[in-house]
């Protein structure tokens, strides 16, 4: 199994080069995202960071000061608004609270028992826990999404009902712990499910094609 999802991150990085992944400034600014793109598309979300920046708020403190409706107000691009600014504040208060309003505190931690503190806190599940810990905080915990789960069921290496959690550990027991790699690997699965492997797949351009299952019967299917 390692070398099969090392020859598919070949395979891809020869196809898409590099994706220099994920794009903010900060920390600080990758955590905010992480939880602001739940259920939207990132175009949204930097919209709603432009705004808190523009405001002075995209700090810790200024997240904690600031009132919960003005904070959905500001964040009304990235959607579901209310919910997301509710989020904001209990991450923060949960900063706070375990970890004094720092983010070095924070990812000081062994980052195993981050991620527990992390799932703990109202709004942030495990992709969005994952993302904070490997973009932010540069911890080897391999990302999963929706994304992840399409390309590796058509593949045959995961069936279509896997959880999270199982596709991670696939994923998290047969590649080293290298946050390079977790990080650029996952950019890359995001790239061809955009550019290909789409709900309804662009299969004959495929680069993985030769070895997929789910693309080799559309293939034949389509044959005359």
């Amino acid at each position: 199994m390692r070398n099969r999802l090392l020859e598919i991150f070949d395979t891809l990085l020869d196809a898409y080069g590099p994706r220099f992944w994920w794009p903010a400034e900060t920390p600080f600014e990758v955590c905010v995202g992480a939880i602001l793109t739940q259920n939207t598309n990132w175009g949204n979300v930097e919209k709603a960071i432009v705004n808190l920046k523009g405001a002075g708020l995209l700090s810790p403190e200024g997240l904690r000061e600031v009132p919960v409706e003005r904070l959905a107000g500001l964040i009304r691009p990235a959607g579901y608004f209310n919910v997301k600014s509710a989020r904001l504040k209990d991450f923060i208060g949960w900063l706070y609270r375990e970890h004094a309003g720092s983010l070095g505190d924070m990812f000081d931690t062994d980052w195993h028992r981050l991620r527990k503190e992390l799932l703990g806190v109202r709004g942030i599940g495990p992709e969005t826990c994952d993302s904070i810990l490997l973009y932010a905080g540069h911890k080897p915990s391999f990302v999963v999404d929706a994304y992840t789960m399409r390309l590796f069921s058509r593949l045959g290496l995961i069936p279509e009902s896997a959880g999270y959690e199982g596709v991670r550990t696939l994923f998290m027991d047969n590649l080293p712990p290298d946050t390079g790699l977790y990080n650029e690997y996952h950019a890359l699965i995001v790239e061809h499910c955009k550019t290909l492997c789409r709900k309804k797949p662009l299969c004959p351009d495929c680069p993985l094609l030769a070895d997929c299952p789910f693309g080799l019967r559309r293939q034949g299917a389509a044959a005359p």
